[in-house]
C-alpha cells in the first residue's frame, strides 16, 4: 500500500513546516488529488490516522480536494478533462490524447495553532 508512504511524506512536510511555522499542532491539513495519481482516498485516509500519531498532526482531520484529469487532445486540439488515463477524448473520440494534468498530490493548506 504505497499510501502509507504518501503519509510519510506528508507528516515530514507538515513538521518542517511546523519548525518554520513555530506551531505546535495542525488541525487540518487540505489534500489536492489529481484523478489520475492512483491514490486511493479512503486507504490514503487509514493510512494518515496512523502515521500522524505522536506528531504535531496527531488527530488532524484530512481534507481532500480532488482534481480533475486534464489531456490535450492531439487530434482536434482542445484541452479536455478526462476520468481516467486511456479515456477517449470527450469531443471528439480520439484516443490520442497527452495528459496535462491530474496526476498530482500536494498538500495545499494547514490550519494550526
Amino acid at each position: 500500500m504505497h499510501e502509507m508512504a504518501l503519509c510519510e511524506g506528508i507528516v515530514e512536510i507538515v513538521e518542517q513546516e511546523a519548525r518554520k511555522g513555530a506551531f505546535s499542532k495542525v488541525k487540518t491539513v487540505w489534500l489536492e488529488i489529481g484523478a489520475l495519481s492512483h491514490v486511493a482516498p479512503e486507504a490514503l485516509r487509514f493510512c494518515f490516522d496512523a502515521v500522524t500519531a505522536r506528531t504535531v498532526a496527531e488527530g488532524a482531520a484530512l481534507e481532500i480536494i480532488t482534481q480533475p484529469g486534464t489531456a490535450w487532445c492531439l487530434n482536434c486540439s482542445q484541452s479536455v478533462e478526462i476520468a481516467e488515463r486511456l479515456a477517449p477524448c470527450p469531443s471528439c473520440g480520439s484516443y490520442q490524447l497527452q495528459v496535462t494534468g491530474g496526476e498530482e498530490m500536494r498538500v495545499k493548506e494547514l490550519e494550526v495553532e
